[in-house]
This record gives structure tokens, C-alpha cells and sequence, in this order.
């Protein structure tokens, strides 16, 4: 039997505590939190006591899914993401580029949140961003 732990950080919202993923044989089977990190001093939430459930459902989406008719298809990355770029430029050319909003997640870094804000004015041309953190 092999048991570690992997330090890591919460995914749920912007503060990012720290936590320890309990690892046994391969297979995560447990959170706790890390005393060791300034954010969260060994403490955390109900989801973050819950976070590795998630990594584990079988219900989790694993690869891209594509709607055809009524139904969804597994995709491959390329077509799912070519799909998304023809849609989001057929969608600006015949309503405009304000027909388009963006909303962003405190589950991003703020990093990500920038880019999705650059790809939001400058890509598609909208101010239409906003972040759930305003909600």
C-alpha cells in the first residue's frame, strides 16, 4: 500500500488555500488542508474539504461533448474548438460583436481572467465581461 499526499491549491475560488490531495495506491482519496499555508492557516471550507469528489465523479466530463440534434457526441479537441470559433464569428458577423458576453470565474487565476478579458475586447470587440465574484 502506498499512501502520499501532494500539495496543492484549492480550485473553487479566488482565495487559493492551500491543501494536501491524499493520494492511496494511485488513486485520490482525500483533502485536507495545509497548516503551512499563509492563506488559509490550516483551515478550509465545506467545498474545500469536498474538493477531491469532483476529480473523482463519474459523472466529470472528460473530453469535449458537441450537440448534434439532440444529443451530445464526444468530440476531439480540434473540431470542438473549431465549432466554438465558427459559431462565436457567425454569431458577430450577423448580430454583432455586443451579441457576445463573456463571464469569467473566480476559479480562474487572475491571469486567465485577463486573457478571457483581452480575448473579450479585443478578439470579439465587447465590454460584455463580467466575473462571478460580482454576483
Amino acid at each position: 500500500m502506498e499512501f502520499k499526499t501532494v500539495l496543492t491549491s484549492c480550485p473553487y475560488c479566488g482565495c487559493g488555500c492551500g491543501l494536501l490531495l491524499e493520494v492511496l495506491d494511485g488513486k485520490l482519496v482525500g483533502t485536507l488542508p495545509s497548516k503551512t499555508s499563509p492563506v488559509n492557516h490550516g483551515k478550509l471550507c465545506v467545498k474545500g474539504w469536498t474538493v477531491h469528489e469532483f476529480v473523482t465523479s463519474p459523472n466529470r466530463l472528460t473530453k469535449p461533448m458537441v450537440r448534434k440534434g439532440d444529443t451530445l457526441q464526444e468530440s476531439s479537441w480540434d473540431d470542438a474548438l473549431n465549432l466554438a470559433a465558427t459559431r462565436l464569428k457567425e454569431i458577430k458577423e450577423k448580430y454583432g460583436s455586443d451579441s457576445i458576453g463573456v463571464l469569467t470565474s473566480a476559479k480562474c487565476t487572475n491571469e486567465e481572467n485577463y486573457v478571457l478579458q483581452k480575448f473579450a475586447r479585443a478578439a470579439i470587440g465587447t465590454n460584455n465581461i463580467d466575473h462571478c465574484a460580482r454576483l
